[in-house]
């Protein structure tokens, strides 16, 4: 007896695997809608707003990253609480500078710059995704004074805080390399 198989496409069950950005959102927001405490939300606010800007969800985004800030003072001490600073920050200044509100995109970006330290700023540095919008809007001046706010916490930058200024200043625009992460 021979048996023949056949390949039925089943309709209404294909669907795309999700990618790495869409993945880490719908875990962040799983985590985020099963919280118990204002520590589970904590951990999980910094990469629900990240990755909702990433992916356009930009109402979403907004709403992350403003509870991110709020809550933060509640965590002064946490080792997450520079990093959650940096990124609600971030967030918003990106979102503003997408809508055109410079001056909010600058202040959002010298407020993340005032962050403090943690140990992947001290190590790795800042994203540097909304200096990178800045300088592509002409902004300069607001990217160099970024650069300089980060000396207080990144100390393993091997001189390319002074290589991005000096660029900057001359009107390129630096490799920021892998401090573009989003």
């Amino acid at each position: 007896m021979v048996i023949i198989a056949l390949s039925l496409p089943l309709f209404g069950c294909s669907h795309r695997p999700l990618s790495p950005d869409e993945e880490r959102f719908h875990d962040a927001v799983a985590d985020l809608r099963h919280a118990r405490s204002d520590d589970d939300r904590f951990y999980a606010l910094n990469a629900a707003a990240k990755k909702g800007f990433v992916l356009g969800k930009t109402p979403q985004a907004k709403k992350y990253a403003e509870e991110l800030l709020e809550l933060a003072p509640k965590f002064k001490w946490n080792w997450n609480y520079a990093n959650a600073i940096q990124d609600g920050n971030l967030v918003l200044g990106r979102i503003a500078c997408c809508e055109g509100r410079m001056d909010d995109a600058k202040r959002y970006l010298m407020e993340a710059g005032k962050c403090g330290n943690s140990p992947q700023l001290t190590n790795f540095g800042p994203d540097l995704n909304l200096a990178k919008d800045l300088l592509d809007k002409g902004e300069k001046d607001a990217v160099v004074e970024y650069l300089q706010l980060c000396r207080s916490f990144w100390r393993e930058h091997d001189g390319r805080l002074d290589r991005w200024c000096d660029e900057v200043r001359a009107g390129k625009s630096p490799d920021f390399g892998p401090n573009l992460r989003d």
